[in-house]
């Protein structure tokens, strides 16, 4: 992996806890997802993990849920989002659904979680999250949704002190 936790800058590092409204976390297995043809149910078919990242603007499959993300890089894209001001999101935690936790790596091509969607298309995972923020990127790809990123409201409000 390029990158790590380490490297996020202090500020982020030092945030607190996301905003515990407008996420929604629930496992694939209760998404309404799931049916092969010609056989059992599977939570994690190309289909149903289709759904879920075209179901939403910005979705998230990672490790515990933005109010308790279990490892530090999905700690780091809730960070991330806070800081653009993202709240209106969809986190799947795939530590509950062990298929959805495969059959994502598998529908992306990408073998790390977390893993970020914007507008059902794949974006990466932390680092590349963390470059886009950097970068000022994150913020024309949020515009594009239609979503303004809260960064621009504190920049203006920097310039005026």
């Amino acid at each position: 992996m390029s990158g790590s936790f380490c490297r996020l800058p202090a500020a982020l590092r030092l945030l607190g806890g996301p905003r515990p409204l407008g996420f929604f976390v629930r496992p694939l297995s209760q998404a309404g997802a799931g049916g092969g043809e010609g056989g059992a149910p599977s939570s994690a078919s190309k289909e149903a993990v289709e759904r879920l990242v075209r179901a939403h603007p910005v979705v998230v499959f990672m490790k515990g849920s933005p109010a308790q993300p279990q490892c530090g890089f999905s700690n780091a894209v809730v960070q991330i989002l806070r800081l653009h001001g993202v709240s209106d999101y969809r986190a799947h935690d795939v530590l509950q659904d062990p298929d959805l936790r495969q059959g994502i790596k598998n529908y992306s091509n990408w073998p790390t979680i977390p893993q970020v969607f914007l507008n059902g298309e794949f974006v990466g995972g932390c680092d590349i999250l963390l470059q886009m923020h950097q970068s000022g990127d994150l913020v024309e790809e949020l515009k594009k949704l239609g979503i303004r990123s809260a960064l621009l409201d504190s920049e203006k409000d920097h310039g005026k002190k």
